[in-house]
């Protein structure tokens, strides 16, 4: 039994289930990719690829659960345990479509021939059950050297699918490799196929690199690589690198942080970061997350001296939550530190003691409705009711008021009659 110590051991024992089967029936089969890859480098494998000689319709026979997830292209799905492992027959590829996939593939007999498809030599490493590494293209090496490299000419495998570009700076970056010098002027040469690739495949790539430990040495590569002016990302060309520097010492958890510190140092507004991030196809609920921050970093920045700045802050909080308040106030931490004085010292000082000492943080918490407004005044609704609440809510959230039923009606017959 071969051992895997960076796979969760109940995954790696039903791959091998899979693979045993296939060698039961007289095939060949390996692992194949990134699992192989990330074992090597001793990193976490999440999946586990396999290759095999069968071909597809063989592949159903042997398994009673499989699904034909990609059968025209040779991949089955095998599910086997609570896993499902993607099963896909040698094969090499003719014209590509669209700078995308093949128009047609050729399943073959030889493990070599497959591996030479593959976009990078450190992905084109297969491993057997026993343990042997198949590695007709040095990728061992490569992962040794630290260098990212395509199998074979590079410009055909850039040709062949465009977004391989962006993927070879995000292994680079994440991985914190070197690019092969033929592999670097390549992308240089074939950039411009980057506009055929639609944005969802390009923001999947960013996500990745974005997620990783080093995603500035990414950003830089994808900037003097002009990938991002090719894919027609709206970026400023002269970003704060010193800001975005920074993003490195963020954690990969607070990526939505990451995310609104690139595109405050690349100059957007959160306007302008709302319409960049729906052009790149992100989630509804990201999209509003990230340009959030920078609404809060534009509400915090016009904020006036003639109204105490717990109250502002508090508005703040109100409008924007508190998770997003106290993400803000992380991120200005580092802001503040290319650019002081960009925001009141006091909002920094004491914006997380505010934000913790608010009463409530929502209309119905308020001991007063709206009906009550409308009953003392006798006039019928409008917004004038939301007006008054609005401010009510404020002043209790700020402790300028205690929520108390009686001293908010007080507290709202004087607003009325003045």
């Amino acid at each position: 039994m071969v051992t895997w110590k960076q796979a969760d051991a109940d995954m790696a024992f039903h791959s091998e289930v899979v693979v045993s089967k296939l060698l039961e029936r007289g095939h060949e089969a390996y692992w194949v990719g990134g699992c192989v890859r990330d074992e090597l480098m001793g990193r976490p494998v999440h999946d586990m690829d396999i290759t095999t000689s069968a071909l597809p319709e063989e592949v159903e026979t042997v398994f009673e659960r499989t699904v034909p997830t990609g059968i025209k292209h040779g991949t089955v799905t095998v599910l086997c345990g609570s896993y499902a492992y993607e099963v896909t027959t040698y094969r090499v590829e003719g014209a590509y479509e669209n700078h995308r996939r093949p128009a047609e593939v050729e399943f073959v007999s030889d493990l070599k021939e497959d591996l030479k498809r593959r976009d990078f030599t450190i992905n084109a490493i297969a491993r057997a059950v026993d343990g042997t590494i198949v590695d007709p293209f040095g990728g061992t090496m490569d992962l040794s050297k630290g260098l990212v490299r395509c199998v074979g000419n590079a410009r055909t495998r850039f040709q062949e699918d465009a977004l391989r570009m962006v993927r070879c700076i995000r292994f680079a970056s994440v991985f914190g490799f070197g690019i092969a010098y033929r592999t670097w002027r390549a992308m240089l040469e074939e950039r411009e196929g980057i506009r055929y690739i639609a944005m969802e495949r390009f923001r999947v790539e960013l996500e990745k690199l974005m997620d990783g430990s080093r995603p500035y040495r990414g950003l830089l590569l994808l900037h003097r690589s002009g990938l991002l002016k090719d894919a027609k990302i709206p970026f400023t060309y002269e970003p704060d690198r010193d800001l975005i520097s920074m993003i490195d010492e963020i954690s990969p958890e607070d990526a939505i942080i990451r995310w609104a510190m690139l595109l405050y140092a690349c100059g957007l507004s959160a306007e302008g970061a709302h319409n960049s991030l729906r052009s790149w196809t992100f989630a509804n609920i990201l999209r509003e997350q990230i340009a959030g921050l920078l609404s809060i970093g534009e509400a915090v920045g016009a904020m006036s001296t003639d109204i105490p700045y717990q109250e502002q802050w508090v508005s703040v909080v109100l409008q924007h939550g508190r998770e997003t308040a106290e993400r803000w106030l992380f991120m200005a931490g580092y802001i503040t530190r290319r650019n002081p004085g960009v925001y009141p010292p006091e909002i920094l000082k004491n914006g997380h003691t505010w934000t913790r000492e608010m009463e409530i943080y929502h209309l119905s918490e308020l001991s007063v409705t709206g009906k009550d407004l409308m009953d003392l005044s006798g006039r019928r609704g409008g917004p004038w009711v939301g007006e008054i609440l609005g401010i009510l809510l404020v002043k209790v959230a700020s402790r300028i008021l205690p929520n108390d039923r009686e001293i908010l009606i007080d507290e709202v017959k004087r607003v009325i009659n003045t």
